[in-house]
């Protein structure tokens, strides 16, 4: 998932934190026409919330990858890529963030009249199974549906030292 240096950059971003600060992990993705094919291009998250009241740091990492959903209005497919990417994020850092707050987000709605509600309970079981954490779902879910949504979408235009660091 994240890189070597990018992990030190985010330990590094850390290390002059207090345990005020806030961990938030999202994924979200975008599915598009390219070869013949239905692709996904998956924007995941790392937020660090500096000391509960000093702005951001985010971190990203993204993918490509073919999407086999068949039916675009349910993506449960690629909801559950998005889940599983997430989880691979956090439980990767997980040996290093302890002693701070965390959170996964889930771009997944519970309402029935949306797509994505399809696969709300298989994904939150999924993360509370691997990670002993209960997601946040929307509307609570902004790291995967705004931080990661922009990543995904390609609204960002601001980068500092590489392409992974905002």
């Amino acid at each position: 998932m994240f890189a070597e240096d990018q992990i030190s950059e985010i330990l590094y971003t850390l290390g002059s934190l207090n345990r005020r600060t806030r961990i938030y992990f999202g994924c979200d993705s975008v599915r598009k026409w390219k070869d013949k094919h239905w692709h996904a291009t998956y924007a995941t998250i790392v937020a660090i919330h500096k000391n509960s009241n000093n702005g951001c740091a985010l971190f990203y990492n993204i993918s490509s990858e073919i999407d086999y959903d068949n039916n675009a209005s349910k993506p449960r497919m690629r909801l559950m890529n998005e889940t599983y990417k997430v989880c691979e994020a956090y439980l990767q850092l997980q040996p290093y963030i302890s002693e701070y707050k965390t959170e996964i987000h889930l771009d997944i709605n519970t309402e029935l009249k949306h797509g994505s509600s399809c696969v709300a309970k298989e994904a939150s079981g999924y993360v509370y199974g691997l990670t002993g954490q209960k997601p946040k779902l929307k509307p609570d879910s902004f790291a995967a549906s705004c931080g990661a949504h922009g990543i995904a979408h390609g609204r960002c235009e601001y980068t500092i030292r590489n392409d992974n660091h905002i």
